[in-house]
């Protein structure tokens, strides 16, 4: 649980009151914060991703789509989905019936998207993508 407090507290700093930002670190692909909506039971859903470009059409790599939780020790976020689209590929940790009802996890996802989560934030702090030096564009207030 405690990984998934971090990661809340690292998606808030990047964000920083707003709801998407891009940061630009020279050297690196620009990095994209953005609250997406809120997920089938009303949780609030935050997106980090890495965009590319190929022949004009913008390419997640990674995006790891973030779900959060109010719990009595603090707000923690939970990587539920992933997506790479020069992989064709695209995760997600839960299964809902027709009602939204959560009916499936994918258990060895979780586990991997938590370790990735671990591991791209720690990267991200290494590229200087939380440093006061990081350009910060607020694409919305």
């Amino acid at each position: 649980m405690k990984l998934y407090q971090a990661s809340a507290t690292d998606l808030n700093h990047l964000l920083n009151g707003a709801r998407a930002v891009r940061i630009i670190v020279p050297g690196y692909m620009p990095l994209s914060v953005e609250e997406i909506g809120v997920s089938q039971d009303g949780r609030r859903l935050v997106s980090l991703c890495h965009y590319g470009e190929q022949n004009g059409d913008l390419m997640r790599d990674p995006d790891i789509v973030f779900l959060f939780y109010n719990l009595p020790e603090g707000v923690a976020a939970e990587p539920v989905s992933f997506r790479n689209d020069y992989l064709g590929l695209s995760q997600e940790v839960y299964r809902y019936d027709e009602t939204g009802r959560r009916t499936h996890v994918v258990s060895s996802l979780k586990q991997d998207l938590k370790e990735f989560a671990r591991v791209w934030f720690v990267t991200l702090r290494d590229q200087g993508f939380f440093a006061p030096t990081a350009v910060r564009e607020i694409l919305s207030p």
